[in-house]
């Protein structure tokens, strides 16, 4: 965890509120939730949850509005200044991100093109607090 700085991904009340619904309706001990990236889709990139029982080295942890995220190690630079949401329309819901290293999406929405973050927005990030 990057002591002392904002965190690398915030959060909605609406996807607190979902996160914590989730975690409840669950029949393991579960923490919080990881999120992350992967290869994946026509766009090259997929975002990715899981439950998490317990906190793996090196994962960024976001302890906010009583939910705990870990971030996946090897997707901070990827999610750095990115907001979960969690949106419902007519048709669907789910968790949306509002990544700005995010510069595009396929057709569908299930993938993302994401650029890592630069050593200047690192920086700046570092900075911040």
């Amino acid at each position: 965890m990057f002591q002392g700085l904002p965190p690398i991904i915030s959060v909605t009340d609406r996807a607190a509120d979902r996160v914590k619904a989730i975690i409840a309706k669950s029949d393991k001990s579960i923490s919080g939730l990881k999120i992350g990236v992967k290869k994946g889709g026509c766009a090259g990139m997929e975002y990715s949850m899981d439950y998490v029982e317990q906190a793996e080295t090196g994962d960024d942890i976001v302890q906010t509005k009583d939910i705990t995220l870990y971030v996946d190690k090897s997707a901070m630079m990827f999610l750095l200044g990115t907001e979960m949401d969690f949106e419902t329309s007519t048709f669907s819901s789910g968790f949306v991100f509002k990544n700005p290293n995010q510069v595009s999406a396929c057709g569908c929405g299930e993938s993302v093109e994401i650029i890592p973050a630069t050593p200047e927005q690192i920086e700046e990030y570092r900075q911040s607090s």
